[in-house]
């Protein structure tokens, strides 16, 4: 691989986009494979139209552990492309959504239908595609047949279709498909950067607030040149971690209630609102809307906060640590944790498996270590890594995160740095690529912006961490039991509109 043949960037660093190289279609794809193999991973790989009379361009983002920086690898769409599916199955999800979004043909994907059933670019003003009215697996045979779960639910959860192909009681394959609530946040991002912008990113998957508004304004400085001061970065750092502390004390519960051990199901949920309340205190809002604002934070804090916070938090500590603890040393639920729902190292690399899932088979990945930004270039937490991937894995690796979290929360509020929290305002430059990394509580966010000659919009592209990750849940299903599927959903603990954008 010549140097040539890619641009090597940084995490939160705007660059050029006519530094990009062009690359033919075959140097693109053994730059993605080759890079891979080192033990690169494919955080983007977003297609866009750059002017209404050039060919689509592609580029994937590769990020890498080992060194802390991203390759840029670009080359002109063909159509139809040599998938590369099956050379890197990670690829399956990106060619599918490229597929949808600009109907071209990947050769040779094994599977190929929507995964949004979302308007082409090339015909939005055909009508709606119906939603889940697709191809799926089949399986013949006898004591073979099909469950089919979903889009509507039972409890108050997202849309979402599964389909098990079960031969008795154990699950061959779980087909899922999703889409059932697209809303196009991606395109209505185009001209911007807008008033309008920070609100979708915070409701683009809204147990994520934080995460996704970190990443949008980590474009948005590095487009603009904006520096954010100390203090606005330690402040937005314990929004994250409490956004972390929440959801993971909430799976825990759910983990715990889907065997039936209800004292810390009960605990758990009423411990998640006090993180959330937590929240509330930093901003007023629960879910730390207004919190992330470009070039610094929504809201400051004076002593009696912090003290406040302090305070709360010491109670969160003790009354987490009882309410989880207890699950861990009862026999009868590590019984049904261990061992269901297992996803091997080298399936969790091939597929690309990030956050959570990832480290809990064992793949030592954080964004916060590897990519530093923002407040973790000075204070890194410790990276919790399982190893035998199952529902144990993944709940353990949650409870170990909580309790780095709240140590590192603490940290930071008894050293706040001096200064103010907002950062002078400037506007996006033209012609420009960023891309920004983030460790959201489920794992890596990917924001990709392009903006134009007039420093607006090109293209923005996202990549949410179940996006990665929803094949993961398909694989953990895998000859299990079918009755093991709440188990091990709750385990992965997926979003459907961040994935369904």
């Amino acid at each position: 691989m010549a140097s040539a043949d890619y641009l090597r960037t940084v995490n939160g660093q705007a660059v050029s986009r006519h530094e990009l190289p062009v690359v033919s279609y075959e140097t693109f794809r053994w730059t993605i494979i080759n890079t891979v193999k080192a033990g690169a991973h494919l955080s983007a790989l977003p297609v866009w139209r750059p002017d209404p009379e050039e060919p689509l361009r592609i580029l994937a983002v590769l990020s890498r552990p080992l060194s802390g920086d991203l390759l840029l690898v670009s080359c002109h769409l063909p159509e139809p492309w040599p998938s590369l599916t099956t050379d890197f199955p990670a690829a399956h999800w990106f060619e599918r959504e490229i597929a949808e979004t600009w109907q071209v043909r990947p050769e040779s994907h094994p599977w190929l239908k929507p995964i949004r059933f979302q308007h082409s670019h090339r015909s939005p003003a055909s009508g709606a595609v119906p939603v889940g009215l697709t191809g799926f697996f089949r399986m013949d045979g006898a004591e073979s047949h099909e469950v089919a779960v979903g889009p509507v639910h039972a409890g108050v959860i997202e849309p979402g279709h599964f389909r098990f192909l079960c031969h008795g009681e154990t699950v061959y394959h779980l087909e899922i498909s999703l889409g059932y609530q697209h809303r196009g946040i991606e395109r209505a991002m185009a001209g911007g950067p807008g008033p309008r912008d920070i609100h979708y990113m915070e409701t683009l998957a809204g147990d994520t607030t934080v995460g996704h508004a970190t990443a949008y304004c980590l474009n948005v400085e590095a487009l603009s040149g904006r520096s954010v001061p100390p203090r606005a970065e330690s402040i937005r750092a314990v929004a994250a971690e409490l956004e972390r502390i929440a959801n993971h004390t909430g799976d825990l519960g759910a983990l715990a209630g889907d065997v039936g051990y209800l004292p810390t199901m009960s605990y758990c949920g009423r411990i998640r609102g006090d993180v959330l309340n937590m929240t509330a205190v930093l901003c007023g809002n629960r879910f730390g809307r207004g919190l992330v604002r470009p070039a610094g934070a929504g809201y400051d804090l004076d002593g009696a906060l912090v003290e406040t916070l302090l305070d709360r938090l010491d109670a969160v500590e003790k009354d987490v640590t009882g309410a989880v603890e207890i699950m861990f040393d009862t026999p009868s639920v590590l019984a049904r944790f261990e061992g269901t729902g297992t996803v091997s190292t080298a399936a969790a690399r091939e597929a690309g498996l990030v956050g959570v899932a990832a480290r809990a088979s064992g793949i030592d990945g954080d964004v916060r270590r590897d990519f530093p930004y923002g407040h973790y270039r000075l204070a890194r937490p410790e990276i919790a890594v399982g190893s035998t991937g199952d529902c144990f894995a993944r709940a353990y690796v949650r409870w170990l995160e909580i309790k780095e979290s709240l140590a590192f929360i603490r940290r930071q509020l008894q050293e706040l740095p001096d200064g103010p929290v907002t950062g002078a305002a400037a506007p996006a430059r033209g012609d420009m690529l960023a891309v920004s990394l983030v460790e959201g509580w489920r794992g890596e966010i990917c924001h990709v912006a392009v903006t134009d000659a007039g420093g607006r919009f090109q293209t923005y592209k996202v990549v949410d961490p179940s996006f990665h990750n929803w094949f993961g849940l398909a694989l953990a299903l895998r000859n299990q039991q079918i009755s093991d599927f709440p188990l091990c959903n709750k385990s992965f603990n997926l979003s459907y509109c961040g994935h369904d954008l």
